[in-house]
């Protein structure tokens, strides 16, 4: 007989068992307000990073966030099964520069990061300020502050964001090679018109969507099946939410054809 209890077991089976994730799910207003639990763990994942991963290395630094979401608090990151996607989107695009929307505590900018050729950058644009300030401690930990920067913000306020991006960090005419879209899902469609009506994608470019099942983002769905062939040609990859394999989850890539 396994030495495992059957609580040990129950919570490896039913992930929804564990105590963070119920605590996820009260604070659920709170994270959609706020961008943070409410309960610390944001905070607690960067110490736990800090002291359980290695200087200048980011797969490190990865592993030792997704083993937090599993033994200590879950974390809304994009996290590793989701994560081989991104990966590989990020290399079929080779982006010279890259936009990230919903940076959270920094987990899918030192994914993507990492990836990045020499002389690219990042751009993550983040909500809420402490989410922002754990992702570049996390950033320059991981070696990866001098190809990622960090904005505070979002593209739906008014143009302050779209103009800061524009201005500061070189997003013009045809080049933004790559999006991935991970916050508010409400936001998805909106923000994507939004990039497209200031010019920034070409041929080419790349969009990637985590959560589009579920918490779900159903009017981006619809608007990239009518748009199928003629705006843009999409792939859907099936996957679960993040750090279990109950529920399911949906990531799309779609690529811009102008």
């Amino acid at each position: 007989m396994s030495g495992k209890s059957l609580t040990t077991m129950l919570r490896e089976r039913l992930p929804f068992l564990r105590w963070s994730v119920i605590r996820f799910a009260l604070g659920g207003p709170t994270f959609m307000r706020t961008g943070q639990v409410g309960d610390g763990r944001e905070a607690a994942a960067r110490d736990y990073v800090l002291t359980h991963s290695t200087v200048d290395d980011p797969d490190s630094v990865l592993a030792a966030y997704d083993g937090f979401a599993r033994t200590q608090s879950m974390l809304v990151n994009v996290e590793d099964e989701k994560g081989l996607i991104l990966d590989a989107a990020v290399q079929r695009a080779a982006p010279k520069l890259a936009l990230e929307l919903g940076g959270y505590c920094g987990y899918s900018a030192v994914r993507i990061g990492r990836a990045l050729a020499p002389g690219a950058r990042l751009v993550s644009v983040e909500l809420n300020p402490d989410n922002a300030e754990i992702a570049r401690t996390l950033l320059a930990h991981a070696g990866l502050a001098d190809r990622v920067s960090v904005v505070v913000g979002m593209i739906g306020d008014g143009g302050e964001t779209v103009d800061r991006l524009a201005s500061e960090h070189g997003f013009g005419s045809g080049a933004l090679d790559f999006v991935f879209i991970d916050h508010d899902k409400s936001a998805y469609l909106s923000d994507l018109k939004t990039i497209l009506a200031a010019g920034w994608l070409h041929p080419g470019s790349i969009a990637v969507a985590d959560n589009v099942r579920i918490p779900g983002a159903p009017e981006y769905r619809r608007y990239l099946h009518e748009a199928e062939g003629t705006g843009w040609r999409t792939i859907e990859h099936d996957t679960h939410v993040e750090y279990q394999s109950l529920l399911k989850d949906l990531v799309l890539e779609s690529e811009y054809l102008g």
